[in-house]
């Protein structure tokens, strides 16, 4: 197979692997969409694979959404059979990982993979895995919502238009801060409200920071509040009483499934900047990091 692998300089190459075989519980996902995140960058630069604790011996591929269909199982997977539409959430430094999702195919445990809905593109349905699966957990962080009020920053990013939308969904009064053309995608989403600034915003009972905006964010929420930052380390600190959070990300097939549901049924929407073949990856992630585009990039083999 064909998968991208990052090179000692930093860089990345598509090189040639022998194809993986599924152990007992995995599955083989032939490879349709892999979304690009801002996660391949942190392992490009260096300091994601430190973070990670990835040896720097260690060759490692690139991508954690992947989208595709199952073409091979282990003899103990029963639920997911050769030929099922399937997406799922990975790390390209899993024990059990050739490759990333950048890859022709993709080993995962059957239990972190979830069928994909009719109706839903396979394309579409590789940006949902990591976008969707953070969102819901960070929130799960902040308590239950009983009506609260919850400020998200960067609400028009990868993370940040999921926590819109399962926030309103589970009865959180939700603003979001973005540009001002994003308004009508957080309005759909469930905003009640768009800001642009911070300036003088307070009181609210909770904040995912999504921008990670750190002090200027939490400035935001009223004392004995919740924030929930998207990366574990660069939190703020405590003050006035606050609960501070963070979080990885971690797999979860059922979960998924939930959120591939809300896909198909229009409450949350899945964004696609642009499609580009596996050669043509660099062009992705130059975009990632100039910023300002909307959906993920998503590879094909």
């Amino acid at each position: 197979m064909r998968a991208i692998i990052v090179t000692q300089s930093g860089g990345f190459a598509v090189e040639h692997l022998p194809d993986p075989v599924p152990a007992a519980g995995q599955v083989r996902v032939q490879m349709v969409g892999a979304a690009v995140n801002p996660a391949d960058l942190n392992i490009l630069e260096g300091w994601g694979r430190e973070a990670a604790g990835i040896a720097p011996e260690r060759r490692i591929g690139l991508g954690l959404d992947v989208a595709g269909v199952v073409d091979m199982a282990a003899p103990d997977v029963h639920d997911l059979p050769v030929g099922t539409p399937v997406a799922a959430l990975t790390f390209p430094h899993a024990p059990y990982s050739a490759a990333g999702t950048a890859a022709g195919y993709v080993i995962v445990p059957a239990a972190d993979a979830a069928p994909v809905p009719d109706g839903i593109d396979l394309l579409d349905a590789a940006t949902v895995p990591l976008n969707s699966l953070t969102a819901d957990q960070l929130l799960a962080r902040l308590g239950p919502a009983r009506g609260r009020r919850l400020l998200v920053t960067g609400a028009a990013g990868g993370v940040g238009g999921y926590a819109v939308a399962l926030a309103a969904c589970a009865g959180w009064t939700v603003t979001g801060l973005a540009r001002p053309s994003d308004a009508e995608f957080l309005t759909r989403a469930g905003a009640v409200e768009t800001i642009n600034s911070l300036e003088g915003v307070t009181g609210f009972d909770a904040v995912l920071d999504g921008a990670k905006l750190n002090e200027a964010a939490l400035r935001a929420v009223g004392d004995h509040g919740a924030y929930a930052g998207v990366f574990p380390g660069l939190e703020p600190e405590p003050e006035r009483g606050i609960t501070i959070a963070s979080g990885v990300v971690v797999p979860d097939g059922q979960r998924l499934r939930e959120m591939l549901a809300l896909t198909a049924q229009e409450k949350l929407e899945a964004r696609r900047a642009g499609t580009v073949p596996l050669e043509a990856a660099a062009r992705a992630y130059q975009a990632l990091r100039e910023g300002g585009q909307r959906g993920r990039w998503v590879l094909t083999p």
